[in-house]
């Protein structure tokens, strides 16, 4: 390997890291880093002062480039639009800088598919100067030169991506163990379904949300409160249960992800958000383009942690 391609190799997982948690599908992340290669391989290295501050500054550019790009195309999108899990370690823990527990522990959560929806309600120039500043440890003057805006002007945009964050954050701050409880509760319910049994599990207002990109059936609003989630889920339930669904729980992004599989095909991937107690908001990706990858890697439907 020659060194220009060394030096990349070895700022690569940073990339990936600023990359994915910007456009929120490895496809496109993945895409970024290409084109952030192309221009990395015609650069005259040798004259660069800092090569990371350079390959730092092309992804985030080719990132908010995308991203802009894809927030017009998501206002058509056919009904709510969710993340594309990782399927594998492609953005390792080593991705922000400091490996201190703390730093790992926090760069865990902002890889969260959770997050990463909460992102999404951000516009391109706050979610950019947000990562960078809240996540890459970049310093507001060094953001806004990876920017090529004025300093003042990134201090605002973070300043308003955390507001907002802040405003639309869950109320509740649970572990994976206590999502687990709450994905095990849920497998439960749907085996034996009622409407009390399932109305149970959800907090009064509780949301739901699903992403079926318009080639599957999937809400096309996000739903509210647990009678109307629970009728939901008792009628999935019910149109099921001449093949009932298989289910299998893996940890993906960091948190606990159920499996919803149909025979040898996978359906849908759950995450929750909760209160220790009840599930607050839920998240079914049934895309089956963004699901492809992750059936094709997890090909037992019974596979990861024990539902019972």
């Amino acid at each position: 390997m020659d060194p220009q391609t060394a030096l990349f190799q070895q700022h690569r997982p940073r990339l990936f890291g600023l990359a994915y948690r910007m456009l929120g599908t490895p496809a496109d992340a993945e895409d970024v880093l290409h084109d952030a290669w192309l221009r990395w391989h015609a650069q005259d290295t040798a004259a660069l002062d800092d090569p990371e501050a350079w390959l730092v500054t092309v992804t985030t550019r080719l990132a908010l480039d995308r991203l802009r790009r894809a927030k017009v195309e998501r206002e058509h999108y056919p009904g709510p639009w969710l993340p594309e899990p990782l399927v594998d370690d492609t953005a390792p823990a080593g991705d922000a800088g400091s490996d201190t527990p703390e730093a790992m522990l926090e760069r865990d959560q902002t890889l969260t598919l959770s997050f990463l929806t909460l992102l999404e309600r951000l516009g391109p120039d706050e979610r950019a100067a947000f990562l960078l500043n809240e996540v890459f440890d970049y310093s507001h003057a060094e953001a806004a030169a990876i920017l090529g805006i004025a300093e003042n002007a990134c201090r605002q945009r973070v300043h308003r991506a955390r507001a907002r964050l802040r405003e639309d954050r869950p109320r509740f701050s649970v572990d994976a163990r206590a999502q687990q409880r709450l994905l095990q509760r849920f497998v439960a319910a749907m085996e034996r379904p009622t409407l009390e049994s399932l109305q149970a599990l959800f907090a009064e207002d509780a949301i739901h949300i699903s992403d079926g990109g318009g080639v599957v059936a999937a809400t096309l609003h996000p739903l509210h409160g647990a009678e109307r989630l629970a009728r939901l889920y008792l009628q999935i339930a019910h149109n099921t249960r001449l093949q009932p669904l298989r289910y299998g729980l893996l940890m993906l992004n960091g948190a606990p992800t159920l499996l919803a599989w149909s025979g040898n095909t996978l359906t849908t991937a759950i995450w929750v958000e909760g209160d220790g107690e009840r599930i607050t908001a839920i998240h079914a990706l049934r895309h089956p383009g963004k699901l492809a990858k992750l059936a094709a890697t997890v090909t037992n439907p019974e596979a990861g942690a024990s539902l019972h």
